[in-house]
Order: structure tokens, then sequence, then C-alpha cells
């Protein structure tokens, strides 16, 4: 066989402003080329404890079982619904977005029954019909999404959704993939029993490490399972021996995710967590200020918009693709299209993490408005570019 010819890697210089991953911090790939050690190395497992408590600082929690999971966000959303859903067991899942969808796969792969809340895209879950569904299903498990990326929407409700749960003795899971480090989260406050996330969001890290925390409540039913967890590699009692204080060995942990983790949860910690929310809020209001400007609107209304993760509606003579390859060729800036009900009709721009600054979301809005002008929509992109320069002051 002949040997292939493969030249230096040469990625290009993108601005990432899509729904992740988001710019990475230069600190935090500074810290990836550091030396490598062992996953049992004793500065490996002092390492761990520090990452541990900072996560706990970022989802604002008191919780032991606070972990980063080895993989993507979805590793960790998996690890969540596999140890705490049973064969037989109910589990109430939001029908208003894409990962909503993702849940239900994940409950009948774990032997549940997932019973849908349905509620419009671009909504959030009604309390009522939670509380309606709960008291029709009687379920084990209460799950929503408290930044849904598909749609740009921040469910407002969180601490009613969770007594609703609590009154019928379910455990409630929160899909918290778009919030953690960037939009308001408080676990412990609003009785959430377990929270996952991803480290490419509003972290701004690169993909491979993913935060999980759980209530000792939740690791109880872990713990007392009538049958085995169906994975091994996400079996939490297994994984507790390698995070807990054993330090047992269970798999190989991806030391450089783990020193980028850290990292970024560093960058969280010195800024302040609440800071880093209102950091978030005005930029991404900045951006949201500018589209509105320009003649266009969110999909979110309100009192509900995600200021991670922006829904741009788009005009319905606008090719959605046409714009984002336009972006990426002509301005190496990445966003994405919508996903589900909304594909074809918004683009999905992330506000998140490291790419939550001003030059960012000013040099978005202008080129935004440049693609959608070859387009042939009407947008007045000196008006947007003045409320955006008006929201950041």
């Amino acid at each position: 066989m002949e040997r292939p010819r493969v030249g230096e890697l040469t990625p290009p210089d993108r601005l990432l402003m899509g729904p992740g991953p988001s710019e990475v911090h230069p600190r935090v790939l500074r810290s990836m080329s550091t030396p490598l050690v062992g996953h049992l190395d004793p500065s490996f497992v002092e390492l761990m404890d520090e990452v541990q408590d900072l996560l706990r600082c970022a989802f604002r929690t008191d919780n032991e079982w606070t972990i980063p999971v080895s993989g993507t966000g979805s590793a960790a959303m998996e690890t969540a619904f596999a140890n705490l859903v049973e064969p037989g067991d109910t589990v109430l899942v939001p029908g208003s977005g894409y990962l909503g969808e993702r849940m239900v796969e994940m409950v009948a792969r774990a032997g549940g029954e997932a019973v849908v809340v349905d509620a419009p895209w671009g909504e959030p879950l009604d309390t009522a019909d939670v509380a309606d569904a709960a008291a029709t299903h009687h379920p084990d498990v209460v799950a929503f999404v408290h930044a849904e990326t598909s749609t740009g929407v921040r469910q407002p409700s969180v601490p009613e959704l969770t007594a609703i749960a609590h009154d019928h003795d379910a455990l409630v899971v929160a899909d918290t993939v778009t919030s953690l480090g960037g939009v308001e989260l408080r676990v412990d406050e609003w009785d959430i029993d377990a929270a996952y996330a991803a480290g490419q969001k509003c972290l701004s890290c690169p993909p491979g490490a993913s935060p999980l925390t759980l209530t000792d409540r939740a690791m109880a039913k872990v713990h007392g399972r009538d049958e085995p967890v169906r994975s091994w590699y996400l079996d939490l009692s297994l994984l507790g021996e390698y995070w807990g204080e054993e330090r047992a060995y269970h798999h190989t942990a991806p030391i450089t995710n783990v020193y980028a983790l850290r990292e970024a949860l560093r960058l969280v910690a010195e800024e302040g967590i609440e800071r880093r929310w209102r950091r978030h809020e005005q930029v991404a209001g900045a951006f949201k200020a500018g589209v509105e400007a320009m003649g266009l609107s969110l999909e979110a209304d309100d009192e509900w918009w995600l200021p991670s993760l922006n829904a741009v509606s788009l005009p319905s003579e606008v090719d959605d693709g046409a714009v984002i390859d336009s972006l990426l060729a002509e301005h190496d800036i990445e966003v994405a299209g919508g996903l589900g009900a909304l594909s074809g009709d918004v683009l999905r721009v992330g506000c998140m993490g490291h790419s939550a600054r001003p030059g960012n979301v000013l040099e978005l809005v202008a080129a935004l408005g440049t693609a959608l002008d070859a387009q042939g929509a009407t947008v007045d992109v000196a008006a947007g570019l003045a409320a955006t320069r008006r929201g950041l002051l």
C-alpha cells in the first residue's frame, strides 16, 4: 500500500458564532499542550479534586457527585438517563425542541416509557401541562431542557417544575448544555436532582469532558437499581469509584480534555459566575437589539429568550443555506441553520463563553446584514449596527 501523503494540519481560523463549539480562550488551548500524566498519577488525582470543586461552583451546588463525564455533552446526557431510568419507569419529557426528541430515544434505550409533554417549538413547557401529565402518569423521572439549543428558548419556571416533580416523588433531570457558565443556573436552590452539560458551549472548552452533577437522592436510585445500568462505560456506580474517594481505575480519562475543562472553569471562577451571566446577557442582548433594528426578529419571546443561543427568524425569500455559506466563505463566521420544525426558517447564532465579546457581535451583525442584502432581503444594516453599539455601552 502506498504511504499516504498528508500535509501539515492547517484548519481555517473561524469566528465561531454557532450553537457550539464556541471560541476557546488561549489559556485553555495552552493548558492542553502541557505535559501528559497518567490518569492515576498523584498530580492528576489532585487536579480531579480541583475540577470537581470548580464544577460545583459553576453549577451552584454542594453535590458530592459532581464529575466530568469522559465524552461530549451527549455522553453526559446518556449517563443521566441510563443511570436514573430503570426498565418500566415512566419519564416525562418535553416535546418543544430537538433535545426532547433525543430524550425520548435515550429513555427507550434504558427500558423506560417516555411520556411527551407537548409545547410549540419556540415556547417553554407550560407548568400546568406538566402538572396534569404528572397527575395522570405518576412519573418516576421528570426531565426538561433548561436552554433549548434548537429553538433559543430558556425554561423560565424551573422551581415550579421541580416542585411538581417532587410532589409525585419523581427525580428531576435538567439539560443545561447551553446554559452552564452563561445563563443563570442554581442547581441546589432550584432543587434539581441531576443536571448535565457540555464543555464546548458557554464554558468555551473543546468537547471531550462533560459536566454532570447529581444529588444524594439521585445517587441512591443508582445504587438501589434492580438491574445493572445497560452501559458499563457510563455506569455511575462504577464511575463513582474513580471520581469518588477510592480513585479506583475504571477507564482512562481524557486527560488533556480534563486539563482544558479545569482551565475553562478557572476562567469562570475568576470572572465570577454571576458577572459572567450578566456579560452573556448584555452582549447577546446587543446582538438581539441589532438584528431587531435591522428588521428581523427572534423565534423566542422576550419572556423566555435564551441569551446564549439566538434563533433568528429569516424572511421567507431568504435561503438559510446560502446565508450560512456566505458568512463562512466571505467572512469566516460560523453560524447554523434550524433543526426539526424550524429547519430552513431560522439561523441559530451562539453568543457563548469566549465568543460573547463586543467585537464579535458587531462583526457578525455587519456580515449578516451583507449576506441578507445579497439574498434580496430588506434590512437596515446601519440601524442594526447602531443598536448593537448602544447595547454594548
